[in-house]
């Protein structure tokens, strides 16, 4: 399990398990790590949780959030990053194997935004494709056993909207979608396949007709998503 450990001026304060889904970190008491120190506001950041990512994202605090000595407003955590706010200093250690945090790429890492309401860009007009192909041939007698393969690319294409018949490509392993200050949502890319989860908004996003809850949801091909008034539709892509 991810961990945060929490220090002032080199002396660990207390070690924090990331074994909920959202971790929030302010100055009121309510939050999970509360920091009482008046350069902290009150509801300064939180640590969202998904399968074996955490991504940071500042609530617009008034002193601002620093990963390894810089602003960001959203972060996917990677191993031993340190997350400064004020005067305090949060060590994210990955639940994850070393080796597989050292083979992330930052391209990989990089959060990919899509504001719905954008204007429309350029049309794919390929189809969706069908059920994912069978499962390859198991590796010949004696070969090395191979890395889990990822899941098959899929995208989510617009269904109403001025932006009806454009298609997103979800090849980051985290893909934010929605309306910031309305309703948003996050597509993650596992080796077990895709999931969506809430982050943001008092309505929670809708699969098939289905309202989720806080729990990661895995998509299936030819999942109908309703998020922000937006219908989109999830689909495998062949190779």
């Amino acid at each position: 399990m991810a961990k945060l450990i929490l220090s002032l001026e080199g002396s660990v304060i207390r070690e924090v398990p990331l074994d909920k889904e959202r971790i929030t970190i302010g100055r009121k008491p309510q939050n999970d790590i509360q920091i009482e120190n008046l350069a902290v506001s009150g509801e300064h950041a939180r640590v969202m949780t998904i399968l074996n990512d955490s991504f940071l994202e500042d609530l617009g605090s008034t002193n601002g959030t620093l990963v390894n000595g810089n602003p960001v407003k959203k972060y996917i955590l990677q191993n031993n990053d340190v997350i400064e706010i004020g005067k305090y200093k949060l060590k994210y250690i990955a639940a994850a194997p070393a080796a597989q945090t050292a083979a992330r790429t930052p391209a990989e890492d990089m959060d990919k935004t899509m504001i719905l309401r954008a204007p429309a860009g350029a049309r794919t007009p390929a189809a969706p494709a069908g059920p994912a192909a069978a499962a390859a041939p198991a590796a010949a007698a004696g070969a090395p056993p191979k890395p889990a393969a990822a899941p098959s690319l899929a995208a989510i294409r617009i269904l109403n909207g001025p932006s009806a018949g454009r298609d997103l490509e979800l090849t980051k392993n985290l893909t934010t979608l929605g309306k910031p200050g309305v309703q948003v949502a996050v597509i993650t890319r596992r080796p077990q396949g895709y999931f969506i989860a809430h982050v943001e908004g008092k309505q929670f996003p809708v699969v098939n007709g289905k309202t989720l809850d806080v729990q990661a949801h895995p998509l299936n091909d030819h999942d109908v998503i309703e998020l922000a008034g937006v219908k989109m539709g999830f689909f495998l892509k062949t190779k």
